[in-house]
């Protein structure tokens, strides 16, 4: 039986056959597209399970193509896993800000790649976390349920990720919080991710936040806490 569609947006097409071979031997429906504006129109017709999308690509960059899927009400919601050979910070943090909510950097691994992507359609399909009631502090409300963040009464776009982040935080201020533990928590045992990616969501969340940000507390070679 077919698994979920996924589209492949990169515009190398060495890279794009790769991907695409290794993601139909999974049973994966796979879809490829080589520019920006191939992907949104791939999108549109095709309304994908999850997009794995190339930050460099001709035209529409893969930023662009982000903030687009995020902005249409149908896709908004679609997990997006960034490809990307750049490693500089300020590139993986921008698409998380955007609304991506993974991120991996060439040369990558396909068992790797693989993982990430069961783990974001698996998150796609969980329920969202099991306390109902709100949680409130001074200035943040987190409605569980709707799966909306207030700060100050007005509406924070959040990844699941860093909703998920930002619930287990929040949930028990002032614990502090291994980043071994926020990675089992928000993505599950035996997720191949590096501390850095913990530290990179982080960052993102921060600036989302505003001045709330600095409520979530690094604790030097342990991990974060939230500070109410």
């Amino acid at each position: 039986m077919a698994k979920e569609r996924i589209l492949v947006v990169e515009d190398e097409e060495d890279i794009r056959e790769l991907l695409k071979y290794n993601l139909e031997k999974e049973v994966y429906q796979v879809s490829g597209a080589a520019t920006g504006e191939e992907a949104l129109k791939a999108v549109g017709n095709l309304l994908p399970d999850l997009i794995l999308l190339d930050l460099m690509l001709p035209g529409i960059d893969g930023l662009e193509v982000c903030r687009r899927v995020r902005g249409e009400v149908q896709t908004k919601h679609v997990p997006i896993i960034m490809l990307t050979a750049k490693g500089e910070e300020a590139d993986i943090v921008t698409g998380l800000e955007l609304g991506a909510d993974d991120y991996i950097t060439k040369p990558f691994s396909p068992r790797v790649l693989l993982a990430r992507i069961r783990a974001a359609l698996r998150r796609r399909g969980q329920p969202l976390p099991p306390a109902t009631e709100p949680l409130k502090t001074a200035e943040l409300v987190i409605h569980p349920g709707r799966h909306e963040v207030l700060l100050k009464g007005k509406p924070v776009q959040l990844t699941v990720t860093e909703f998920r982040l930002l619930h287990l935080l929040v949930r028990k201020p002032g614990w502090v919080f291994t980043r071994s533990q926020i990675v089992d928590e928000i993505h599950g045992e035996d997720y191949p991710v590096s501390d850095r990616s913990i530290d990179v969501q982080i960052v993102s969340l921060r600036k989302k936040l505003g001045t709330l940000g600095s409520h979530i507390e690094t604790i030097r070679g342990i991990g974060y806490r939230y500070k109410d």
